[in-house]
Formats: C-alpha cells, sequence, structure tokens
C-alpha cells in the first residue's frame, strides 16, 4: 500500500486576478493562492483523497502564505521548501468579457524554478500511486532536470504517471523547446489531460480527434482527455472515444482552475477505476464529473482554495438531469 494517492510537483505561485475598480479607476488585484499541480492536489483534498507536493517558495510574505494555505487544505508539504534567495513568482491574471484568460508573469527566475535533485525526499516519490507533473517545471535545463529525474524514480517504483501540459507560451524561450518538453510528458505519461489550443499547438490541426491521432502515431498513454473549454471534453481509451457536453453557467466570471478542477477529477476516477478495464460508462461519468467540477470552479475568483465539494459536484449534475 502506498501511503499517498497522488503526487504532484512544481509551481506553487500567486495569481493576482482582477476584482474591481478602485474609487481612482485602478484596476483592483486580488492575490489567490495557485498553481497548477497544488489546484489539482485542492481538488482530490476535497475528494477524500491523500496528497503530497513538492515544490518551492521564496523567503517573503508571498511564500509563507503559500505555504499556510497550502497546508491548511490538508496536503502534505514535508517537501514545500523555502528559497533565501530567490521571490515567489507572482502571476497576473487577465480576465476577458467571455471569462478567459491572459497571463504575465514575474518568474526571472523564481523560487519554483530553483528546486534541485537533492532538494527532493526520495522516498516521497516510492510512495504514490500517481505522480503528477507539467510542463511548467521543465522551462529551465535545472528544473527540468529535477522534474525528469522525479518522474522515472516515482515510474521506477511503479506509480502511474500523469501529465498535463498546462502550456503559458510566455515562460518559454523557445517554442521548440516547449514541444519537445510536452512530447517529453506525453512519452513519459500514463494519463494526458490536453487542451484543444495545446494539442493544436503540438499537431498542427485543429481537429481534436486528427491531433489525438497524431499523438497516438507517437506515444501511447492509457488514457487522453481533451479539453474544449466551452464546446465539452472527451476522453479516448483503447481506440474509442468517449464526447460529454460541458456544463455552460451564466455566472461564470473566469476559468483559472478549470483545467486543474478537471485533471483531479479525472485522477480521482483512476485511483478508483484503474486505467486497465474502463467502460464507455465508467468514461461518460468521469467526463460528466470532471466538467461539472470544472463549471463550479469558473463561478469563483481563484482556485486553491475554494475548489468545490464533492457534494456541489452532485446536485450540480442532478440539476442538469432534471433539466433534460
Amino acid at each position: 500500500m502506498k501511503k499517498y494517492d497522488v503526487i504532484a510537483i512544481g509551481e506553487l505561485l500567486v495569481d493576482f486576478t482582477e476584482n474591481g475598480i478602485s474609487e481612482q479607476g485602478n484596476p483592483l488585484l486580488e492575490a489567490n493562492p495557485g498553481g497548477a499541480p497544488c489546484n489539482v492536489l485542492s481538488m482530490l483534498q476535497n475528494l477524500g483523497k491523500k496528497t503530497a507536493f513538492i515544490g518551492k517558495v521564496g523567503q517573503d510574505a508571498f511564500g509563507r502564505m503559500l505555504i499556510e494555505v497550502v497546508k491548511e487544505q490538508g496536503i502534505n508539504t514535508d517537501n514545500l521548501l523555502i528559497d533565501d534567495a530567490v521571490p515567489t513568482t507572482l502571476a497576473f491574471v487577465h480576465t476577458e468579457k467571455d471569462g478567459d484568460r491572459s497571463f504575465s508573469f514575474y518568474r526571472n527566475p523564481g523560487a519554483d524554478m530553483m528546486l534541485r535533485w537533492n532538494d527532493i525526499h526520495k522516498e516521497l516519490l516510492g510512495d504514490t500511486r500517481i505522480f503528477h507533473f507539467g510542463t511548467l517545471s521543465m522551462t529551465d535545463e535545472q528544473i527540468a532536470e529535477t522534474t525528469k529525474k522525479a518522474v522515472q524514480e516515482a515510474k521506477n517504483a511503479d506509480a502511474l504517471i500523469s501529465f498535463d501540459p498546462n502550456l503559458r507560451p510566455l515562460l518559454w524561450n523557445d517554442l521548440e523547446d516547449a514541444k519537445r518538453q510536452i512530447w517529453y510528458g506525453i512519452s513519459q505519461c500514463d494519463i494526458l489531460k490536453i487542451s484543444d489550443d495545446e494539442i493544436t499547438f503540438l499537431t498542427g490541426t485543429n481537429d481534436i480527434d486528427a491531433g489525438v491521432t497524431k499523438i497516438l502515431e507517437r506515444y501511447r498513454p492509457a488514457l487522453i482527455c481533451a479539453t474544449m473549454g466551452k464546446h465539452g471534453s472527451k476522453a479516448y481509451y483503447k481506440g474509442e472515444s468517449v464526447f460529454c457536453a460541458p456544463f455552460l453557467r451564466e455566472d461564470t466570471i473566469e476559468t483559472t482552475g478549470a483545467g486543474d478542477t478537471f485533471m483531479a477529477c479525472v485522477l480521482n476516477a483512476v485511483l478508483e477505476k484503474g486505467t486497465e478495464a474502463l467502460s464507455d460508462e465508467d468514461l461518460m461519468k468521469m467526463l460528466k464529473f470532471a466538467n461539472a467540477a470544472s463549471s463550479i470552479i469558473t463561478t469563483r475568483k481563484g482556485a486553491l482554495k475554494v475548489m468545490p465539494q464533492k457534494q456541489e459536484i452532485i446536485t450540480v449534475m442532478n440539476n442538469r438531469k432534471r433539466d433534460d
């Protein structure tokens, strides 16, 4: 038996999100704890799973706040370290009228980039059922090396590997390197969550099915989930695909954390059902739950502290049934 259900490595940062206008007409920004890996873990905690995070923050007020918030969510922080020299990464999230986002980052470098292999508690990597990572911990050569060693160590200990590219073009000096690192992640993972934009970036096609086919021609993750925003999601498994319609909401304010919420729900389904014998019904249940959960987070500012509870998700799904 492994001690943890999911361990994640990567960025932990502060998302400054817009929250109104001041009396002087200036945008007001709210400091929300964020970072995709911990967002995923926070949602999993709400679903009753046991998680741990591997990363670094700065020796500053933001870093101390992040450590406390992660602890409050119940995520193990034994390998969440503090860098004395480099500050915590900051992200400024600009929200469009339709709720979509653009980002500005203060990360040159950020403390999350300073994690090194000798910082990692190696015993953690052998004590998890799933190991999760993304590309923000591979934007720089040294943190990429650390991430890849951790992935290999977890694989050697028979953990399932989960990967979400979570592409942020502004953080890459060379987008061809971003493609290489995404292909690396796909080559290693058992569970892939990838957005429609990332599929287009990687494969050059806007057709989701054609893009996934190109991915499967090179590597074969056991389960691929493609997210398409307001157009729903699809799961690809053993040569078959299942589509699930979105849960569109009139009260959506921003999409921060929607993909991470979806990812966590997929991992939750894998933890409960495995990857060996998923039926179409299993895949549809997984996608519906993930889509419903993602719709809830779009109605809230931030993500890590406000992930939906299981009963909230079930209520949204039940309301859909009544409407149908």
